[in-house]
């Protein structure tokens, strides 16, 4: 990932605070080529993660595939996974800044905040781990409703036919990188333009961003 030093994001928090709130996660993963000297295949797959902050240095991973989804039996376990977690972004007009009234000197640009997370990925095709993984996130997810709702709703058969067709993969992280990319090379005012221009088109998430990730001291 090209990373500006201005971009950069390396706060562990931070980081983690965008994968709790924004757990759907691409998985890109290499395949074992199908012969020698054939290209690598590279896989990428959708997945929502739930991130446990106990466990490694930099947490561990956990979520399940459709047993049917080869990328749990074919990625290698032998080298490194990418999980892409991408948070709020937006088209940013050169309109909104101030810099337009005053010298004209502005281009269009896009915002965005994401973090990269790497580790080896572990296959985990057991009953009771997997099922354990589906109560915990079902809970997670279901705990802010009205009346959420548990697994031990739908009937014993059901569950145990349905958790039969997924299995459970963990990725205890090695390395994390951030970049908000949130108009932080630009002047204060055109950065207050950004937020009030965000604002007017409701984009209430993005502008947040801009107005909490000011430019970084200089050293």
């Amino acid at each position: 990932m090209y990373l500006p030093s201005h971009f950069e994001e390396s706060r562990v928090e931070v980081l983690h605070q965008l994968m709790h709130t924004h757990p759907l996660g691409l998985l890109i993963t290499q395949s074992t080529p199908p012969a020698a000297g054939a290209p690598v295949p590279v896989e990428a797959n959708a997945l929502p993660f739930h991130l446990d902050t106990a466990r490694g240095p930099h947490g561990t991973l956990v979520a399940h595939v459709a047993r049917a989804n080869p990328v749990w039996r074919e990625a290698r376990t032998d080298a490194e996974v990418l999980i892409v977690f991408q948070g709020p972004q937006a088209y940013i007009s050169p309109g909104w800044y101030a810099t337009k009234a005053e010298t004209g000197k502005v281009v269009p640009t896009w915002n965005y905040v994401l973090v990269e997370a790497r580790g080896r990925l572990i296959v985990r095709d057991d009953a009771a781990w997997v099922h354990a993984l589906v109560s915990s996130l079902t809970d997670l997810h279901e705990a802010s409703r009205p009346a959420p709702w548990k697994v031990t709703d739908a009937p014993a058969d059901y569950i145990a036919a349905t958790q039969r067709a997924i299995v459970g993969i963990e990725i205890e992280l090695t390395a994390l990188k951030g970049k908000w990319k949130v108009s932080q090379n630009r002047s204060a005012a055109d950065r207050a333009g950004v937020v009030q221009g965000l604002t007017s088109i409701g984009r209430a998430d993005a502008a947040t961003l801009v107005e909490t990730h000011g430019p970084k001291p200089s050293t």
